[in-house]
């Protein structure tokens, strides 16, 4: 009896003890990954190149179906009330599962109790950009001018209550200081008013600031993660430009319906881990400035349920509400 319970474990952990033979023989179909934005986007970027490599693992085809609108919240919503039977899954971001469901008085889903965690990707460092005519080139000198004339200077982002809007917030607060926030549609139409200085000051994703750093048309100050960017070894991160504890970043994952049965689950786990694993992904992956992660599906519940914590008290502050 001891040799079969240990048996059973083995199997149990490993997602190989299937509790029918529809779960054994999955995927007999297609698998829709839903993209919650338009093509042509960084998460439609990620998701494309993750899903060709998991379709070689899986054996079936992973398509892309792009589901834009309500800032991600859409795709998000038709996800949740999909089938759980793992042919529809979701690729989440910091949007989708940490600042929508705080900004959204109606909820259209429920971030922890309507999806099943598979794995965190991906994240992407977001950076702090200023127009070179301003005169700040490190965090400390533009500390500096934010506090000798207080709520003068502005910074742009990619629009109301977006990851990059709440990561201006977040330095606010954390700096002590007041920029004025103007909401732009998109990090294209910023990023031309912040290179012709109409505006001074913007958080960009990284990838998409990238050769505009590298031209000079644009100066960084400083990475938002935890660790530089390898592909900007000298851009300090906030916490060593002088503000300890500030990190952002983009964020991609992947998520099922609620109620989709763990040995799906673990076989999507194991499919995005062997995508990430592959070297063109991995390459892939480095031009966008993106650090790949592979979580277990366990760990990126927590990371879900750690950034709601840390968003909520920005959300409140900022008093943004996208309803």
């Amino acid at each position: 009896m001891k040799l079969i319970r240990k048996l059973l474990a083995a199997c149990a952990v490993a997602g190989l003890f299937a509790a029918s033979p529809a779960l054994a023989e999955y995927p007999e179909n297609t698998i829709t990954l839903v993209v919650p934005f338009a093509a042509g986007g960084s998460t439609d970027v990620v998701a494309r190149v993750i899903a060709e490599r998991m379709s070689a693992d899986l054996g079936q085809q992973v398509i892309i179906q792009n589901v834009a609108g309500a800032g991600g919240s859409l795709g998000a919503a038709n996800v949740a009330r999909s089938e759980p039977d793992g042919y529809t899954i979701l690729m989440g971001t910091v949007a989708t599962h940490a600042l929508n469901p705080l900004m959204l008085k109606a909820k259209p889903y429920d971030a922890e109790k309507d999806f099943a965690p598979v794995s965190l990707l991906v994240v992407v460092p977001n950076v702090l950009v200023v127009n070179p005519e301003l005169p700040a080139k490190n965090v400390k000198e533009l500390l500096a001018l934010l506090k000798a004339e207080p709520e003068k200077y502005s910074y742009a982002s990619s629009g109301n209550g977006t990851p990059l809007h709440l990561s201006g917030e977040l330095f606010n607060s954390m700096a002590g200081v007041k920029m004025q926030h103007v909401p732009y549609k998109g990090s294209g139409p910023a990023l031309n008013d912040l290179i012709g200085n109409q505006v001074p000051i913007m958080f960009d994703n990284l990838p998409s600031s990238s050769s505009h750093i590298k031209a000079g048309t644009l100066r960084a100050l400083a990475v938002t993660t935890a660790e530089r960017a390898p592909s900007f070894p000298d851009v300090p991160t906030m916490a060593e430009a002088g503000i300890p504890g500030y990190e952002t970043y983009t964020w991609n994952a992947l998520f099922a319906p609620a109620g989709t049965p763990k040995p799906i689950i673990d076989r999507l786990n194991a499919a995005a881990k062997a995508a990430l694993a592959s070297p063109a992904v991995a390459e892939r992956m480095k031009e966008f400035s993106a650090t790949i992660v592979a979580s277990t599906p366990e760990a990126l519940g927590e990371h879900v349920k750690a950034e709601l914590a840390k968003w909520q008290p920005v959300v409140k502050s900022a008093n943004v509400s996208l309803d």
